[in-house]
């Protein structure tokens, strides 16, 4: 089946959408991509009161419908919303709220919604992040077991994150911490709300990095904590830059200081991998690809793109993978990863114009994800 993926990261900066095709073969499920593309997000809508919020609800669902809509025909589609907050306390995830309400999209669509995917795994136990790991781990373990040696996804948006595939292994997951977030607060309180970013790192690439202020960054209980865990911009904000910096900094060195703890905290999770199969906003940054290429030291680092997973559209293929997984009655959550107490089907199911017709659950246990290249290649819609 056809199913289109929509998701804003936490980064906030854009809508992306994906349409996939999307079949089970035995126990591989076969990822086929058919085209994806970046609608802006609406500036209005990154802050507000409850009653903005329900505005913000609203708008997201029809913003994010537009751009399922621009996709064209499809069976399905998986929404993983916008995370407004997500609730972690002394390493426990006690709530997470994602908007964007399905219904707009059911409604604009005629199609089935697969929505409010995260919640599921909190409910269970766990911390409904990173669920990419699911894609991950089925994506990864012939590469992992082909090498003898972890392969590692990393994706870095506002929140930077990994899964860990060993051969033979439950796969482990976590947020290592910022990856864009605490750049980007930074570059839009330097530029007084002129910059949403440091394009292409050029300040950050003409900074230098401050060791002091770097060790008083590190110096972060989040990043002792075991996994599985989770983190937002409700701990890596301005506020806590501020708190770590005292005195006057340059601003293009602090970004430089910025980056190097970016990939610090990113190698940090990555020792003893064979690979590095980086996405995500962050490997367009020049400045933070150099940073964490020296932090890896020797372990490779290639892109999603190099094994056939646009590495700009990976979480919009992973919000139709988990609805697709779910159309099937397939558990989508790795427990391993997130910390659920077991494996469940997540997410809840909005009709489009027809009633409901579930097809039978799969029987047998997807333990594989196959990209599949489309004829003509790769495509990217405009």
């Amino acid at each position: 089946m056809k199913v289109i993926g929509v998701i804003s990261g936490t980064s906030m900066d854009a809508i992306d959408v994906a349409l996939a095709d999307l079949r089970l073969d035995g126990d591989t499920v076969v990822l086929t991509p058919l085209g994806h593309a970046e609608h802006p997000f609406p500036d209005d809508l990154r802050t507000g009161s409850a009653a903005e919020l329900c505005r913000a609800d609203t708008r997201l669902g029809q913003a994010f419908a537009a751009a399922a809509l621009a996709m064209g025909d499809a069976d399905l589609v998986a929404s993983l919303g916008q995370t407004a907050h997500h609730w972690v306390e002394d390493g426990r995830c006690l709530g997470t709220l994602q908007l964007g309400q399905p219904a707009w999209i059911a409604e604009a669509t005629g199609l089935p919604v697969v929505a409010d995917l995260r919640v599921r795994d909190v409910a269970a136990g766990g911390h409904g992040a990173p669920l990419a790991s699911t894609l991950d781990a089925l994506w990864l373990a012939d590469l992992a077991a082909s090498t003898g040696r972890p392969a590692i996804a990393l994706n870095i948006g506002g929140i930077a994150n990994v899964t860990v595939v060993a051969p033979g292994a439950a796969p482990v997951a976590y947020d290592t911490g910022p990856g864009n977030a605490l750049l980007d607060a930074a570059v839009l309180e330097l530029s007084h709300g002129r910059r949403t970013h440091d394009v292409d790192g050029e300040l950050a690439l003409r900074g230098s990095v401050l060791s002091d202020l770097l060790a008083a960054l590190l110096a972060e209980p989040y990043y002792a904590l075991p996994a599985p865990k989770s983190t937002g911009k409700e701990l890596f904000d301005l506020a806590h830059l501020h708190r770590a910096v005292s005195g006057t900094v340059g601003g293009e060195d602090l970004l430089a200081t910025l980056v190097e703890l970016t990939a610090r905290t990113i190698a940090d999770a990555c020792r003893g991998a064979g690979v590095v199969v980086g996405s995500g906003g962050g490997m367009r940054n020049p400045a933070v690809v150099s940073a964490l290429t020296r932090a890896l030291d020797g372990v490779d680092l290639v892109t999603s793109d190099s094994l056939g997973l646009p590495s700009d559209a990976k979480e919009a293929y992973l919000s139709a993978l988990l609805g697709f997984l779910t159309w099937h009655g397939v558990p989508a959550n790795a427990p391993s990863a997130t910390g659920a107490s077991g494996p469940r089907l997540l997410g809840s199911i909005t009709p489009g114009r027809d009633p409901l017709r579930l097809p039978d659950p799969a029987v047998t246990p997807v333990t594989r994800l196959r990209i599949s290249t489309p004829p003509g290649g790769p495509s990217a819609r405009p």
